[in-house]
């Protein structure tokens, strides 16, 4: 691996493509990616091994250890990279006209809920809108607001709370 860090050795990265690579896919295979997956995972391990070897440092971590590493994040990566929701698809023509009985039942809940957002304490109400309406993380609202974090977590769970409580 030092004379691939160092020199760009490709007769010494043959050699740890040797020995890793099929490793690497059988490990990649145990815990469950299919052949041509854990193939592909391999090699593109074995790559980035071989871009980013000025990165190894043997007194931090094994070459193995190094190596499955990048294996184990690569195998990640994929994982989330299937799971991506597909694009919703687009309708084509008219809409179909929604339910009079469902429309007036969705209105009938959208003003219950006005009503019960209302109804809370000013303090809550405030960072519900915040967080929902202003589409706000909990931790822009803590920059924004002052208050700490997990006063700003409390406030929000207690007024969901209430909030569930009022709707039904």
């Amino acid at each position: 691996m030092q004379r691939v860090r160092d020199d760009q050795d490709t007769e010494a990265f043959a050699a740890l493509f040797g020995h890793f690579a099929p490793r690497v896919k059988a490990v990649l295979m145990r815990s469950g990616t299919d052949a041509a997956m854990a193939e592909e995972c391999a090699q593109d391990v074995m790559a980035t091994v071989w871009h980013k070897a000025q990165q190894f440092d043997p007194r931090r971590a094994s070459v193995a250890t190094w190596v499955f590493t990048i294996a184990r994040n690569r195998r990640i990566d994929m994982l989330r990279k299937d799971r991506r929701p597909e694009p919703e698809e687009l309708d084509w023509g008219p809409a179909e006209e929604a339910d009079q009985a469902d429309a007036l039942a969705v209105q009938e809940e959208s003003d219950a809920l006005g009503r019960a957002i209302s109804e809370l304490p000013e303090k809550q109400r405030a960072l519900i809108e915040a967080a929902y309406f202003g589409d706000m993380s909990h931790s822009e609202i803590a920059i924004k607001t002052g208050l700490p974090l997990g006063t700003i977590k409390s406030r929000i769970r207690l007024a969901l709370d209430r909030l569930r409580h009022a709707m039904r």
